[in-house]
């Protein structure tokens, strides 16, 4: 099934408003689908549909195919410490929810710089290296969110690591907050193969303008605007599998119809990928071009060119109740000044060749991205 993952965090609801509440028998179609047309890769985590993901995996998937017709992935959480105090523990429930003995990928999951803190107090990157050795993890590796630089930091010192996975979308690629673009380059750099995550930001790339649309469907009339951001991802040569999160049948037929070969996208493509990323932004509440003026001589070193990209796509994303955007802003406040913290000296908009109004905007920021 080319690279193509199932993603199990929005598998298809009863009812709309209860994560918990998923339609085993459409989830088994689905998984039955998927199987049939030669797709392997399924994901969960500890807290996919309010905590019942794996369990829901074993009944749509482990109970009713044999273990050698899938590879599974599921992940550490590193968001609850308090679980963390006994290692063994929560492996052990992990794989009694999923009923396998085995998992073919485990991760640490969403490593940022406060996460990495957690993850060394706690030996998380022993334990996995030993979960490997006993063959209950049969690779290993974590997923990312946060800046290239630290990427880079945390696979020069764990070497060991089999994969990353990485949030990555062509509307991110270029994102001065997300820096999709950096950090697979920087995992390309390692040797490391990436698995996706976001590959259509949670539906922003789904439902885009019309304008976007007439600028794709003159090259790929066929082509549905998520099937190409799906297509951008997996045409990236060092990507093993692109994971989507798909909510129901329909998704599921256009997604194996049109991913079953991804090759690279050629300069022509490329270029109405660029134009339509350009166009979503266009629309942007803070027109920032990045230039990095306004930074140097910040006195509370606020990462204002971060902030307003991180701004521009939260406003862009549909409303969900996880913000990958004030995720990375957390990340960026703990070596940075908050937007809040701006003490309205007028440095930034002195130099701005913008003009931009700073200040107001970062007061915006921090009532968007710090609540």
């Amino acid at each position: 099934m080319g690279k193509l993952g199932l993603g199990c965090m929005r598998l298809p609801l009863l009812d709309a408003d209860k994560a918990d509440s998923v339609d085993r028998e459409h989830a088994c179609r689905m998984v039955d689908r998927f199987l049939e047309e030669g797709g392997t890769y399924f994901d969960t985590a500890y807290m996919y549909h309010h905590f019942q993901s794996e369990c829901i995996v074993k009944e749509i998937l482990v109970d009713r195919h044999p273990r050698e017709c899938y590879t599974l992935a599921d992940k550490l959480p590193l968001i609850y410490p308090e679980k963390l105090g006994d290692l063994d523990a929560l492996f052990q429930e992990q794989l009694e929810k999923c009923g396998v003995d085995y998992f073919d990928y485990y991760l640490l999951h969403d490593v940022n710089i406060s996460h990495l803190e957690t993850a060394k107090q706690y030996g998380c990157f022993d334990f996995l290296r030993r979960l490997k050795a006993e063959g209950k993890a049969r690779k290993i590796g974590f997923s990312f969110h946060d800046s290239a630089q630290l990427l880079d930091q945390v696979l020069a010192e764990h070497p060991e690591m089999d994969f990353v996975q990485l949030q990555i979308n062509y509307l991110d690629w270029e994102n001065e907050g997300i820096q999709s673009r950096l950090c697979y380059e920087t995992a390309v750099r390692h040797g490391k193969p990436v698995v996706v995550m976001e590959p259509v930001k949670g539906g922003t790339l789904a439902q885009i303008s019309e304008e976007g649309q007439q600028i794709l469907q003159a090259l790929h009339p066929d082509w549905s605007p998520s099937v190409w951001a799906l297509r951008f991802a997996a045409g990236l040569e060092q990507v093993m599998v692109v994971l989507s999160g798909m909510s129901n049948m329909e998704q599921m037929e256009e997604n194996l119809r049109m991913l079953k070969e991804t090759p690279p996208m050629g300069p022509e493509e490329l270029q109405a990928l660029r134009r339509t990323a350009d166009l979503l932004r266009g629309g942007k509440e803070v027109p920032c071009t990045a230039c990095r003026y306004c930074v140097d001589g910040c006195p509370q070193q606020i990462a204002i060119p971060e902030y307003f990209a991180l701004y521009n796509a939260e406003k862009q994303a549909p409303s969900s109740g996880y913000s990958a955007q004030k995720e990375y802003y957390g990340n960026l406040v703990q070596s940075h000044g908050k937007a809040s913290d701006c003490v309205t000296c007028g440095q930034c908009e002195n130099v701005c060749p913008q003009h931009l109004p700073i200040i107001q905007k970062l007061k915006d920021v921090a009532a968007l991205l710090e609540h």
